[in-house]
């Protein structure tokens, strides 16, 4: 794992609690940084995995919220900052699949307005309200904020068209928020590929072993393997902004 020294550094990671998420709260807080971390209210494997952080040692605060919802997400950021005195990062982490397998591209009548709505609110609103909460921190603090995108958002075969679609968008606010935040905050964002976490581990062995196939490194993405690169665009890459950068061992070459 990449090592930085971030003593001293508050972080804000919406999604906090599994996968990616929780894989980027241990690296920033394992290099000295106090985390944030979001997860949805009621959600027990928040509550117990933040225990955990706390009892490794680690600098970890609550920020339970629902990044989906207007004003949700905003309050959240708002609490979370005021308890740290400040923020340095923001990773705009949370997202959903919004289904538990994929939804082939020609399936239309699964792609329902409640759908669209449900992943749009989560994958590409929330990013925008956390990030607009918490741009006042981030601008005094000289921060930055990354993103969790997708290749689904470059082209890439994401769970539906509809999560395609939010990633694709979510790449788009990237770049917009890098010239509307710099030159005081970098904005950059992450795109994996098919990761090992819990929200693939329904989807059809099939569909792993193509992607394990397919990747020139010749393995699935693990989540610490996302969370090394959200920590070199906070903590490093001083002249890095408005960038998307794959994380798929080669899938999509």
């Amino acid at each position: 794992m990449l090592r930085a020294d971030i003593s001293g550094k508050r972080a804000l990671v919406t999604g906090g609690a599994s996968g990616i998420g929780l894989a980027t709260v241990e690296a920033l807080a394992s290099n000295g940084a106090t985390v944030a971390v979001n997860y949805l209210p009621g959600d027990p494997s928040g509550a117990a995995g933040l225990e955990r952080l706390k009892d490794a040692g680690l600098k970890v605060v609550a920020a339970p919220g629902d990044v989906s919802q207007p004003r949700a997400g905003e309050e959240m950021v708002e609490q979370a900052i005021a308890e740290m005195g400040g923020l340095d990062y923001l990773v705009n982490n949370a997202g959903t699949a919004g289904t538990s397998r994929p939804i082939p591209a020609d399936d239309l009548d699964a792609l329902t307005e409640e759908f669209w709505l449900k992943l749009m609110q989560t994958n590409l609103f929330g990013p925008f309200r956390c990030s607009r909460a918490a741009s006042s921190a981030l601008r005094e603090a000289k921060g930055a904020i990354v993103n969790t995108a997708s290749i689904a958002g470059l082209g890439g075969q994401g769970s539906s068209s509809a999560y395609s679609a939010s990633k694709s968008g979510l790449v788009s606010l990237t770049r917009s928020l890098a010239r509307g935040l710099g030159p005081d905050v970098r904005v950059n964002a992450v795109a994996p590929g098919l990761v090992n976490s819990p929200w693939t581990e329904s989807w059809p062995e099939e569909r792993k072993e193509w992607a394990r196939d397919r990747s020139v490194l010749g393995r699935i993405t693990e989540p610490k393997d996302v969370a090394e690169v959200i920590l070199f665009l906070c903590a490093g890459a001083s002249n890095i902004t408005g960038q998307v950068i794959v994380v798929d061992g080669g899938l999509t070459l």
